[in-house]
């Protein structure tokens, strides 16, 4: 919420590493659609793979361990649950898994973060809730050491810093705080436009300034 008030404010900068990497997603996300059409298999591993690091690496976090084995299984099968780390790891792959099937059509809204919330939680009583109690993000480490690695909003606070939140990230995308990711991929483009030749939209010219007119009109 700090950095999006900072760019509200004008007074936050994009690193010009970050620019690269944002440079570099809008390349890719580009070529999305051709990579769909003739990888399939592969880009389906390797989003199968970033589910299991991104769940592993998002549980680890908060001190939670699953047996390396069992991971595979977690994620992308149905066992049975051991424990009430094993449901966190699945409520996990829940949460993603509605994320990359329906993302596009999810709100970033306080009803769309309870259900995630929810997933993520299971059965447990807080399940959907906000936090009734103050609680940092606290790593854990092999030696027993420990240390706050996300100091969070206290809990009276929670509800009013979520809709300043929501209400922050929605003013990024109409007032242009930063450059978003390009929506719909050029081969998308190419593709629609290839359709239409000759029925409705003709190009004219070559190259990234072409032109498209109306086909009806000569």
């Amino acid at each position: 919420m700090t950095i999006l008030h900072q760019f509200a404010g004008g007074n936050a900068l994009v690193p010009a590493g970050t620019a690269w990497y944002l440079a570099d997603l809008g390349e890719l996300r580009g070529k999305q659609e051709l990579y769909t059409r003739q990888s399939p298999q592969r880009l389906k591993a390797l989003r199968e793979h970033a589910l299991i690091e991104s769940a592993v690496s998002s549980n680890r976090i908060e001190g939670i361990q699953v047996e390396p084995r069992r991971i595979v299984d977690l994620i992308h099968g149905t066992p049975l649950l051991r424990d009430r780390d094993e449901e966190e790891v699945r409520g996990y792959r829940d949460a993603l898994t509605l994320i990359h099937a329906q993302g596009a059509g999810l709100p970033v809204a306080q009803e769309t973060i309870r259900r995630l919330h929810a997933l993520t939680r299971g059965e447990i009583w807080d399940a959907g809730k906000y936090k009734e109690r103050d609680c940092d993000i606290i790593e854990r480490y092999p030696d027993g050491s420990e240390r706050v690695r996300f100091r969070t909003v206290p809990a009276a606070d929670t509800p009013a810093a979520m809709v300043r939140l929501i209400d922050a990230n929605q003013r990024c995308g109409e007032e242009g705080w930063i450059h978003p990711l390009p929506g719909v991929s050029r081969d998308m483009i190419r593709r629609v436009l290839a359709d239409e030749r000759g029925k409705s939209v003709d190009c004219v010219g070559r190259g990234p300034g072409a032109n498209r007119r109306d086909a009806q009109s000569g």
